[in-house]
């Protein structure tokens, strides 16, 4: 069961969420992830991915906070998703230390950079956004530990595209895991460049 191997305080807080059992999508993808390879992460709606993205995140930092770069990212399509995503990482990191923070297009960009200065562990971010920050030196990524992007489909856009290459060229040594309900053409593509030796957990 991949919850028995979890983190003591994800297991705790996942009895207190009353989620006992993971999907089938997460017993296969759990423990994969956890190994460190990067991953495509391919499965339907209602699967469990955004709630594996959450967990495994959390188990990569050990649930505790370190030092003031973010030890990982999590990129999403725009702030709706990003206020979501944050709000759901909230329910996991209430009762540790780990720094979240979220940053969108439509905050300013001097304000981000000088809050993830103080210190961040997670940041839940959109292409665009963490493209501007890594222009302005606005963030580093030499702790980057793990950069997970969620529902992935929105990457065929020519401009989220575009920003996600851009910032993967400056990430040296980082795990990437990539969620999405296909396995769009898109996608596959970056295969040559940063999910080099990836694995796929389709379901």
């Amino acid at each position: 069961m991949p919850f028995k191997k979890l983190h003591s305080d994800i297991r705790e807080k996942l009895a207190s969420l009353e989620i006992i059992t993971p999907t089938p999508f997460q017993v296969r993808s759990i423990p994969v992830i956890k190994s460190g390879s990067n991953v495509y992460c391919i499965a339907p709606k209602e699967s469990g991915k955004t709630t594996t993205l959450i967990l495994t995140t959390l188990q990569k930092l050990k649930c505790e906070a370190d030092g003031n770069a973010p030890r990982a990212v999590v990129l999403v399509e725009n702030k709706e998703r990003a206020l979501e995503l944050y709000e759901a990482f909230l329910s996991y990191t209430k009762h540790n230390s780990l720094r979240v923070y979220v940053g969108y297009e439509e905050l300013h960009i001097d304000i981000q950079k000088s809050e993830i200065f103080e210190g961040v562990d997670i940041l839940i971010t959109t292409p665009k956004t963490l493209n501007k920050l890594f222009l302005l030196n606005g963030v580093g990524t030499s702790k980057l530990k793990i950069f997970s992007i969620d529902d992935a489909e929105f990457l065929i856009q020519n401009s989220a595209y575009t920003a996600l290459m851009s910032i993967t060229q400056s990430i040296q040594k980082c795990q990437f895991v990539l969620y999405s309900e296909k396995m769009h053409p898109v996608l596959k593509r970056f295969q040559s460049y940063f999910m080099e030796y990836s694995k796929i957990i389709a379901s």
